[in-house]
């Protein structure tokens, strides 16, 4: 399998894209990594990773501004890329092709290669041009995966919300790991 492209932007969940490169790690799976100046200060805003702890769990790392990264042409080979949190600001440019930074530039060849993008938008409410974008990125190919908490499990803290939206996302990239907080049905007795 080719390596995966992880952005981490400046939407609140930053813990998201930390948990998927933790996982992939365990997975084996090689990543790239792109985190944009707010993605940095949400890191150390909202968790107790720093940016220098994040950097080390990524293969390959990339500046925003880097356009000439490798990560920013087709012809680099990889199997996906998710953007965990995806900022309703990157959310629009990749909706509307600007490729402003190396985020979107790479989120674009994504889907010019018909390769999976899995965002991960993070603000509540939407309105209607939140939604509009999405519906764009959606037609185009992108899996839209907002970070939904299941209470089918009965999270008992964070960490267990996070971890099953991990999970969940990583499912989109077809690589499935072993959670105990999957659906397994209702017993019979609570069908009946």
């Amino acid at each position: 399998m080719a390596g995966i492209i992880v952005a981490i932007t400046g939407a609140s969940g930053a813990i998201l894209g930390i948990r998927i490169l933790e996982r992939l790690a365990e997975l084996d799976v090689e990543t790239h990594l792109i985190v944009t100046r707010w993605g940095r200060i949400n890191i150390e805003q909202e968790t107790d990773y720093s940016y220098a702890q994040v950097l080390e769990l990524a293969d390959a790392t990339y500046g925003e501004s880097e356009q000439g990264a490798a990560v920013s042409s087709g012809s680099f080979l990889c199997s996906g890329m998710v953007i965990a949190p995806c900022s309703m600001k990157t959310l629009a440019s990749i909706a509307h092709g600007t490729g402003q930074n190396l985020v979107c530039r790479a989120a674009d060849v994504t889907l010019k290669e018909r390769r999976p993008l899995v965002l991960v938008p993070r603000e509540t409410p939407l309105h209607s041009i939140h939604l509009r974008n999405m519906l764009i990125l959606a037609d185009a190919g992108a899996v839209i995966a907002p970070p939904m908490p299941a209470f089918y499990n009965r999270p008992e803290s964070v960490d267990h919300i996070v971890e099953h939206l991990t999970v969940r996302t990583l499912d989109q990239l077809a690589l499935h790991v072993d959670w105990g907080g999957r659906w397994r049905g209702l017993d019979r007795k609570e069908r009946d």
